[in-house]
């Protein structure tokens, strides 16, 4: 086992001049994420240099038998934390052979609305992150990591960023997570325990524009890796268990230049008062089982209900004290489930905020 060990951890920069680039995709379902590896000469850091690819679309759920080719565009680079060196992870989007993006491609859209000159002018940023919230589940039961087989832990309240070996279940995959985000050049910004035992959340930001979408997907292949190795599972249902214990999120923070600048505090109230006329749109878009979330109770406001407020976590739309304070800064869109696209939330935030006018 410890030859094994030593293989899989070999540096191959003193022997070769060969890297190995695991290029990763988002599959047919909209939550799976797939990959594969190829070798090229190295190093590599521009997308734009390295080559498409193709993969198998009828296998993944994204094209007929008959006509099955997927073409792989490479996007943007990070460091791999797996294989170090000079090893690369590519995050791609998918396209068919005649160059049009394949349904499931959500990155595409996103990257024309955050290219459109009036929103690029606004430089969107997530600011303190997409807060993203996970649970983690023993393999072979699906149930929470931490929580007696069949049964339940005591209620809900001594777990929220605690210590201790009976309130805090998988902090060594969180931890590995956060380092291994931080090696690859996520701009992962935090963790903390959640409210839920078995639950986490990790930040991701501040990222602008499209990065934001780019750097979440690649932070949460990152974890199904690490917890593939520590025999895990991981969920990112929205309500992974009924009754009464919290769901998991992805509160997405947003400004734009006129909201961090003077007078920004009337912009986000604008920007607010039109994203609650198109709540259903958002909603709709949020991911997928949020309404066993979105109930009005566990820090969550009713899904058929948007209201915003100051510090207030039952709102749909959270501002925080700071803002208000300061008459400019951001706001907290809590709606979105954890299972939800990044690129297809970021990108509507900014469209409804800056390009839609009712």
């Amino acid at each position: 086992m410890s030859l094994l060990t030593d293989l899989v951890n070999l540096n191959l920069n003193n022997t070769t001049d060969k890297i190995i680039a695991e290029y990763i995709w988002i599959g047919g379902s909209g939550m799976d994420i797939r990959s594969k590896a190829r070798t090229f000469t190295g190093p590599v850091t521009d997308p734009s240099k390295l080559p498409k690819w193709n993969y198998d679309g009828s296998s993944t759920g994204q094209a007929p038998g008959e006509d099955s080719e997927v073409i792989l565009y490479p996007q943007a680079i990070f460091k791999d934390p797996f294989r170090r060196g000079n090893n690369i992870l590519v995050m791609c989007d998918c396209y068919t052979p005649a160059g049009e993006p394949i349904p499931t491609n959500k990155r595409f859209n996103a990257a024309k609305i955050f290219s459109h000159p009036a929103v690029a002018a606004e430089v969107p940023w997530y600011m303190y992150g997409i807060e993203q919230e996970y649970t983690l589940l023993q393999k072979d039961v699906k149930w929470p990591l931490g929580w007696p087989v069949g049964g339940f832990p005591g209620p809900q309240g001594p777990y929220y960023c605690a210590a201790g070996a009976d309130k805090a279940f998988g902090r060594d995959i969180v931890d590995a997570h956060y380092k291994a985000c931080l090696y690859a050049g996520v701009n992962i910004s935090g963790i903390n325990g959640e409210v839920m035992p078995g639950q986490w959340e990790f930040q991701v930001g501040p990222a602008v524009g499209i990065s934001a979408g780019d750097e979440l997907w690649i932070a949460r292949y990152i974890l199904e890796r690490i917890t593939e190795i520590a025999g895990v599972v991981l969920s990112f249902d929205p309500k992974p268990i009924q009754g009464d214990w919290n769901g998991a999120g992805a509160h997405t923070n947003y400004s734009t230049k006129s909201m961090r600048s003077d007078g920004g505090y009337e912009v986000i109230k604008k920007a607010i008062e039109k994203l609650g006329k198109r709540h259903k749109e958002h909603i709709a878009a949020y991911g997928e089982g949020n309404e066993r979330r979105l109930t009005g109770r566990h820090e969550t406001a009713d899904i058929n209900t948007f209201l915003w407020g100051v510090a207030n976590r039952g709102a749909s739309i959270r501002v925080g004290r700071e803002t208000e304070r300061n008459g400019k800064g951001y706001f907290e869109d809590r709606r979105p489930a954890s299972n939800m696209d990044p690129y297809v939330v970021t990108s509507m935030i900014a469209e409804t905020t800056i390009l839609w006018e009712p």
